[in-house]
């Protein structure tokens, strides 16, 4: 298989890295982390607006792009190599894909263009406090209604939760256990019932919210999925699980970069600490992780793109490999840098909170590796 990017691809990549080397730098990262919502609405305006990001994957028919996984991917790498602020992730790798795999066309041609155009911040809630790591271990409860249906529960580790603007919730039929009666519903941030909470977070460049649903109602065109919210859910976060382990190969990379340089002008006992055996070795072993969660990555992207079978595996096996990766280099890279590498003046802090809450987002490593090992039992 090949994985190279064709020019177009390239050039977008190079675009997106010449961008954010201006709007994401490590003072624009510090200058989001501080904010309210953690993003500057400016910069997400440039991005969704002048770049069309938000608009990569939603189908020419909705206004969007038209581009895939692949160009995802693409995206993603740059942007953890930057750190971007911005509730991209949240808004087009999950809500978006979420009314791809399981909208209506109604509910399609309502929603998709409004995220395309970088008008409407959007999310995915179906994690909830006590939750394992399997999509549909949730309690949220969706009863029927008169016409609707009436949410009540309690979401947690919601992806910009606090600032979204549209909620994909994440509930099942009273009584229901498992994969059965699980569906999704689209709801407002504004709806009555709804309240949210910006969570304290170790990584300050993506925030996370509680949602609290006290009798939310909707109505029934809400709800997505028709009956099968399950193996909706677990689509959608596989290929969010694909979107991610590109960005952590983008900040594996970043590591790498910045302890080479850092390795070549630190200067002890009268020559740069690169020309110590030490150094090296740390460095050549930072490269082969990041060069091997690289090809994982991009593996995923292809399987995603041809719509194969395999995409859980592969997600599962990309998101594990370049989890370890990411979080073992930015480990690394502190201990490269000594003493400074944990200080805030200096950027590998940033990288080692953000591997640290990647790791754990859409499951951990053991738990992804459990999972690839039932499905070739089950095979």
């Amino acid at each position: 298989m090949d994985f190279a990017f064709t020019p177009e691809q390239a050039d977008l990549r190079e675009t997106a890295r010449g961008f954010l080397a201006e709007h994401s730098c490590a003072s624009e990262v510090r200058h989001a982390m501080e904010s309210e919502h953690g993003f500057d609405p400016g910069v997400w305006k440039k991005l969704a607006a002048e770049l069309g990001w938000t608009s990569a994957i939603v189908p020419e028919a909705y206004g969007g792009s038209g581009l895939g996984p692949v160009e995802l991917t693409a995206l993603m790498e740059v942007m953890g190599e930057h750190l971007l602020c911005a509730p991209f992730f949240s808004t087009v790798c999950l809500a978006a894909n979420a009314l791809l795999v399981g909208g209506s066309e109604a509910q399609k041609q309502t929603q998709l263009p409004a995220i395309a155009a970088g008008h409407t911040r959007a999310t995915l809630a179906w994690s909830e406090p006590g939750s394992g790591f399997d999509p549909t271990d949730f309690a949220c409860e969706a009863a029927v209604d008169g016409a609707g249906f009436r949410l009540r529960g309690r979401k947690r580790f919601v992806v910009d939760g606090a600032s979204a603007e549209l909620l994909v919730v994440a509930a099942r039929a009273p009584g229901s256990a498992g994969d059965a009666g699980v569906d999704l519903f689209l709801v407002p941030a504004d709806a009555a019932g709804l309240t949210r909470r910006a969570l304290p977070t170790m990584d300050q460049t993506r925030r996370q919210a509680e949602i609290a649903l006290a009798d939310v109602r909707v109505g029934a065109d809400a709800r997505l999925a028709g009956g099968d919210g399950s193996a909706t859910l677990r689509r959608v976060l596989d290929l969010a699980a694909v979107a991610l382990a590109a960005e952590q190969v983008g900040g594996a990379q970043r590591c790498l970069d910045i302890s080479v340089a850092y390795a070549k002008e630190r200067c002890q006992f009268g020559r740069p600490i690169g020309s110590f055996q030490a150094i090296k070795h740390k460095c050549a072993n930072m490269l082969v992780r990041v060069e091997s969660a690289r090809s994982a990555a991009y593996y995923a992207a292809c399987v995603a793109a041809a719509g194969a079978a395999e995409l859980p595996r592969a997600a599962s096996l990309a998101k594990a490999y370049c989890s370890d990766a990411y979080f073992a280099c930015a480990g690394e890279t502190i201990q490269i840098h000594g003493g400074v590498g944990f200080t805030w003046e200096y950027d590998p802090h940033l990288h080692f909170k953000r591997a640290q809450g990647s790791e754990i987002l859409l499951g951990d490593p053991a738990w992804h590796r459990e999972r690839i090992a039932r499905e070739l039992c089950d095979a």
